[in-house]
Order: structure tokens, then C-alpha cells, then sequence
């Protein structure tokens, strides 16, 4: 995860490399809607740098399994012929939408420096408001405590953020939390939810976070 910029504006589009399978359905959607790939062997997953919801689909004769990370890079692919595009909240299968949050905590973890990182550099957003007040359950009260902390000495684990600051009791699941609510683009988004510390920001996003 990259170092933010507090300033910057909505950054250049990301692509992903590795994506994990949240849900394989060998025939294809079944709902009206999706037709046009019913019968098709299609994929929902989401990818392990930028946290994007994508639908693939396999080479033939090859079977995907749930919670499975394939590469989907420009190389050369083992599992997967056709990246077909991004995929919305709202048209995640019900598996999926299980799936979701497993995933989301895997990655984060295989990742656990640079979020730590987050915890020790994050900044303001405005004069009002701070970063690390955008994750689930924490105050201003615990954001003092984070930051106190942090100026002592940097965290080095998500193990030492929860020993040196007993209300944060999960770190991981704060940003796990977080992840699922960047990524729910079923609601307005409005107040603290209007921000993207760890996704892209959607580019027709009424309110940009001004970070």
C-alpha cells in the first residue's frame, strides 16, 4: 500500500496482477440480467493490490477454486483466458458476498506492513477530521491514543498496535470493515463514508475524498 498523499486528487487507473476467487460458476449466471453470460464459465473475484472487484473467465478445462489467487497480469496467465471487466457491490452472487470479507482479511494480512504503515503515517484529511477516525470504531479518543503512541515509537505489527493501545482490540478488522464499506457502492455515500483511504476512488463519485 502505497504512502498517500493527503493532497492528492483521484489517481491514475490501477490494474491487478493476482486476484482471489470469491465464487466459480462453471454455467454461467443464471439471472435474466446477466445473460449474456449464461452458459460461460465466469469467475467474481477481487484483486489482491487495489481491492477491485473483477469477473474473469477460465481457460477451458480449467476449474477454479474458491479463495484460490491467480495471476491476471499481462504475462503469461495458467488459469484465466479474459479479464472481462470490473464488477459492481450490488451484483456480487451470494457466495460472493461471503466470501468477501475472508478474503479481504488474507490480504491484509499477507500485506500486514503496509498497513501497518497506514496506522503510523496516517494524517488529516481537513481541519476536522483525521484518517485514522475513518476506520470503524475509532474515535477521536483512540486516534489521540494511536498517534501518542506512535510518536514514541512506530508500530512494527498489527500485534503491537493492539498491546500499546488496548482499545484497538482488532486492527485487521477495522480495515477489513473499512474495505467492505469503499467497496458497498449500494448506498450514498455521506459524512466519513464519502472518503477512500484504501481503494480507488470510483470515478463517478459525486464526493471526491480530498485527501
Amino acid at each position: 500500500m502505497e504512502k498517500r498523499n493527503n493532497k492528492r486528487k483521484n489517481p491514475p487507473q490501477q490494474t491487478e496482477d493476482n486476484a482471489v476467487i470469491l465464487d466459480y460458476l462453471s454455467l454461467g449466471y443464471v439471472q435474466s440480467d446477466m445473460s449474456k453470460f449464461k452458459g460461460k464459465a465466469i469467475a467474481q473475484a477481487i484483486g489482491t493490490d487495489y481491492f477491485t472487484l473483477l469477473e474473469l473467465t477460465p481457460k477451458k478445462g480449467v476449474d477454479l477454486e474458491i479463495q484460490d489467487t491467480v495471476y491476471i497480469g499481462k504475462g503469461k496467465r495458467d488459469k484465466i483466458y479474459r479479464v472481462l471487466g470490473k464488477l459492481d457491490f450490488e451484483n456480487l452472487t451470494a457466495t460472493s458476498r461471503i466470501e468477501l470479507e475472508y478474503a479481504i482479511k488474507d490480504i491484509i494480512i499477507s500485506r500486514e506492513d503496509e498497513f501497518v504503515d497506514f496506522f503510523n503515517n496516517a494524517g488529516p484529511v481537513n481541519t476536522r477530521l483525521h484518517q485514522l477516525e475513518l476506520l470503524p470504531g475509532i474515535g477521536k479518543k483512540y486516534m489521540w491514543e494511536i498517534i501518542e503512541e506512535r510518536k514514541k515509537k512506530e508500530f512494527e505489527s498489527f500485534e503491537d498496535i493492539s498491546e500499546r493501545v488496548p482499545a484497538i482490540s482488532d486492527p485487521v478488522g477495522m480495515i477489513v470493515n473499512r474495505v467492505k464499506q469503499e467497496l458497498d457502492n449500494t448506498t450514498v455515500k455521506k459524512g466519513k463514508q464519502k472518503y477512500y483511504l484504501f481503494t480507488p476512488i470510483p470515478r463517478n463519485a459525486q464526493n471526491r475524498n480530498k485527501r
